[in-house]
């Protein structure tokens, strides 16, 4: 059942141990009244994690019942463009994992991303650094636009948890569409589901529409599949 109240969100601080020391990445945490469960996302390559798109994503899944943390990686707290070591990508969601452990203990994590925080976060399961119940990939990045030769999928068999794939048919990183259906075929336990005539955000050409509301939309399949999964 869908919830209405809004649940604020309070501003707080993971720590991440890297190997050159310990440093802070800044999240928001919410959680209803009697969550069934949490979800942390994290965001694309190009933006942090106040991006609208994780707004709208998270605000709708409280809506949903779900407590939520949405967080950056570090080379976005230092302030950098590009992504810092997959190492660190991957410390970092261990540390998201411990966090909700000390703050939300008994809850269930489901590891979500978009785009490049999904695949960062399916490796950090790959190698045990996360061991979430599930994992939601927001635009998996299978591979860079135009060049299909460099998939990003050695490591998906690895994975143990149940996957999602909620990606768009016209989404330039997944051309040809049928890379990505052989690369969830080779996973443990998949899913893949395609939003039709959307791109890599979810976006759908002639309509026009916030980040925030095209995240929103998506908040409801996520939470049918979580509960069908719990």
């Amino acid at each position: 059942m869908t919830r209405t109240e809004h649940t604020p969100e309070i501003d707080v601080r993971v720590p991440v141990d890297l190997q050159a020391g310990r440093v802070e990445v800044s999240a928001a945490w919410a959680a209803p009244e009697a969550p069934g469960a949490v979800v942390a996302v994290a965001h694309g390559a190009g933006a942090g994690y106040g991006h609208p798109f994780l707004v709208g994503f998270t605000r709708a899944l409280r809506a949903e019942g779900f407590a939520t943390l949405r967080f950056n990686f570090p080379y976005v707290e230092a302030g950098r463009r590009m992504p810092g070591p997959a190492a660190h990508a991957v410390r970092t969601w261990s540390a998201v994992e411990a966090w909700i452990g000390e703050h939300a203990p008994g809850l269930a994590l489901w590891a979500t991303g978009k785009s490049y925080g999904g695949r960062m976060a399916s490796m950090a399961a790959a190698e045990e650094a996360l061991h979430p119940a599930g994992l939601v990939y927001l635009g998996y990045p299978l591979h860079p636009p135009g060049d299909p030769a460099k998939a990003r999928v050695s490591h998906l068999p690895d994975v143990a948890p149940p996957q999602l794939f909620l990606q768009g048919t016209n989404d330039p990183f997944v051309q040809p569409r049928d890379q990505l259906k052989e690369a969830v075929a080779s996973c443990q336990d998949a899913t893949l589901h395609w939003i039709e005539g959307a791109g890599h955000s979810f976006e759908i050409a002639g309509r026009k529409r916030p980040a925030e509301t095209i995240a929103a939309d998506l908040a409801p399949l996520v939470a049918e599949w979580i509960r069908r999964r719990e």
